[in-house]
């Protein structure tokens, strides 16, 4: 286990290393000035904060978060709405997403992506025998779920809010949620595409335009297209690349992949994308000898999960195979809050993978010899 362990964070750390070299290049601009040795610095700072807080949460045991979840999600939903109060949350590109306090600044949607998670599969483990119930089994893990998406989808934020339905229903998925569940949930999933705005549709058409018509695309489709392009096989080299040089938009952050493709080729992302398969088969090792239905397993593989979601999600909005969404790559985009929620994860996973494998297995025994006690007395006693 330390072993698989050892090798899950030495793979955490060639994508860190990758994405300081890979900020530091798209960061290079037309005009010489030093803006990517101030996104090398700002990038280093956070990161620095995500590894301390990541090292921090490795060390404490799952039960802290199975029983702090219910805080941790009240806490994410106050701030979730406070971002909506003018004067609280800054607006930026017709978005109010941000809470920024000086130096500091948050992305409180990023938070859910952790507390969401830790909630259900706090209340999964704990209603285990009424997942096949009508009500019971439905309003307790459809609740918290309910709270958060209309707050996301009202800063607007549809890609973040459409990212935590799946990733909450993958968590429900490996726990054992009716099927039935599911399908009623695409009611108001397809509410939600009803009320969908102009520019949004647009996004969707012009993706679908795309694939027949080249000239219909999206300016930041054919950047990176463009960028792919001209990178061929091998790529053009480290600090090479041309379209990062006011032509490719968000190079350091949402498209810094395209910015891989150019500078080193077909060979250099495919490289990157195998990285990230072998770093999702290595964090479910770290979970093969745990119960399917405990906490730690549930929130662990989730986490995992969803990280190579959002990894895959930026690769295929990178290469037109989904519809423009501003989505940062884990790990590799320049940012602040997704890079430190992305490490706070991965401390979590870690910590959660070093409870005994039969630990809540006990636990769960103890809990029911307990039941059957306190049944045996009251039949006694009956």
């Amino acid at each position: 286990m330390n072993s698989d362990r050892n090798l899950f964070l030495t793979l955490v750390c060639v994508l860190l290393g990758f994405g300081v070299l890979m900020v530091h290049s798209a960061s290079i601009t037309s005009r010489p000035t030093e803006f990517e040795q101030i996104y090398l610095s700002r990038h280093a700072a956070h990161l620095l904060v995500g590894v301390i807080a990541a090292s921090l949460c490795s060390l404490l045991p799952s039960r802290f978060w199975k029983e702090s979840a219910p805080w941790l999600f009240a806490g994410t939903v106050v701030l979730l709405v406070a971002v909506l109060i003018p004067g609280v949350g800054t607006r930026i590109n017709d978005s109010q997403r941000w809470i920024r306090f000086g130096l500091f600044q948050m992305q409180p949607s990023e938070l859910a992506k952790i507390t969401l998670p830790l909630l259900l599969g706090a209340i999964l483990v704990k209603r285990q025998e009424n997942l096949r119930r009508v009500f019971a089994g439905t309003i307790p893990f459809v609740l918290p779920v309910a709270i958060v998406l209309p707050l996301v989808l009202k800063e607007p934020d549809l890609g973040t809010a459409a990212f935590l339905a799946m990733s909450s229903g993958l968590l429900l998925f490996l726990g054992g949620w009716p099927i039935r569940n599911f399908a009623l949930g695409m009611i108001p999933a397809a509410l939600v595409a009803m009320t969908l705005k102009p520019y949004q549709w647009k996004r969707i058409t012009d993706f679908a335009a795309a694939w027949s018509d080249i000239d219909q695309a999206s300016y930041q489709v054919k950047q990176s297209l463009l960028s792919f392009g001209s990178g061929g096989l091998m790529g053009v080299g480290i600090g090479k690349g041309w379209q990062k040089l006011s032509y490719l938009p968000e190079a350091n952050t949402d498209f810094v992949f395209a910015v891989v493709g150019e500078e080193l080729g077909l060979v250099g992302s495919l490289g990157l994308v195998l990285l990230w398969a072998r770093f999702f088969i290595t964090g479910m090792t770290l979970f093969r000898d745990h119960d399917r239905r405990s906490f730690e397993y549930l929130v662990g593989v989730t986490l995992l999960g969803q990280m190579v979601f959002q990894a895959l999600m930026n690769v295929a909005v990178v290469t037109s195979m989904m519809p423009t969404k501003g989505i940062s790559h884990p790990l590799l985009s320049y940012g602040g809050s997704n890079l430190v929620i992305c490490l706070v994860s991965i401390g979590i996973v870690v910590s959660l993978s070093k409870s005994l494998p039969s630990e809540s297995m006990i636990i769960r025994d103890q809990e029911l010899m307990r039941s059957d006690n306190i049944r045996t007395t009251a039949s006694a006693v009956a």
